[in-house]
């Protein structure tokens, strides 16, 4: 898939905002500086479609980013914020329930791992959040940039045989950086096949 054009549509507070119709989306979130934006602006090929920010909670909105006029990326407030309010963390978790519980155009969600770290218990569960929603996702390592490339394998392998530890079967996983674009063509075609198998 060769992206043609891209454009931030709208950012919503609740899922009652949200862009109407039947385009399909693809859902990104995951912990705090995980890299996320940086991902968005890699996979767009757009230094700054999607602004960055180090604060928790300054932006709890659902973005909406359309692509080729076939499809969203939708980019979600990030979880596991440890410096967060009580109040804001509340509003996190009731943003996701809305989204994932009413949003009838997700096709999956891309859940983002920093590829440095071992299987984080808030991960875990938001995984078994997913699948309680019945909402279908893939991994995707981010920052390989960060380790040495004969750790990557090694780093990848260890976490699916953690998670292999709490499901039989894995989801789908793509490696990543949004310094030299790796993982870049491999979302977009998974993307592309994905429209085309599933029907809203």
């Amino acid at each position: 898939m060769k992206i043609i054009k891209s454009v931030f549509e709208k950012s919503s507070s609740k899922i009652s905002e949200c862009p109407r119709g039947n385009l399909p989306e693809f859902a990104l979130v995951g912990r705090s500086n995980v890299g996320k934006s940086s991902l968005i602006n890699t996979l767009l090929n757009r230094k700054s479609i999607a602004k960055t920010s180090s604060k928790p909670g300054k932006t709890l909105l659902i973005n909406h980013f359309k692509i080729n006029e076939e499809f969203y990326f939708v980019d979600l407030p990030g979880y596991g914020y440890a410096k967060a309010s009580k109040q804001i963390i509340k509003e996190i978790k009731l943003i996701h329930e809305s989204y994932f519980k009413t949003r009838q155009q997700l096709l999956f969600t891309f859940l983002l791992i920093d590829i440095r770290h071992d299987l984080q218990k808030v991960d875990l569960e938001f995984m078994k959040y997913l699948n309680s929603m019945m909402c279908p996702f893939v991994i995707v390592f981010t920052k390989s940039d960060k380790i040495k490339s004969d750790l990557v394998s090694k780093k990848t392998k260890l976490y699916k045989d953690s998670l292999l530890s709490y499901w039989e079967a894995l989801p789908d996983t793509f490696v990543t950086s949004a310094i030299n674009n790796k993982g870049v063509n491999e979302i977009l075609e998974f993307v592309n096949q994905s429209i085309k198998k599933y029907s809203i």
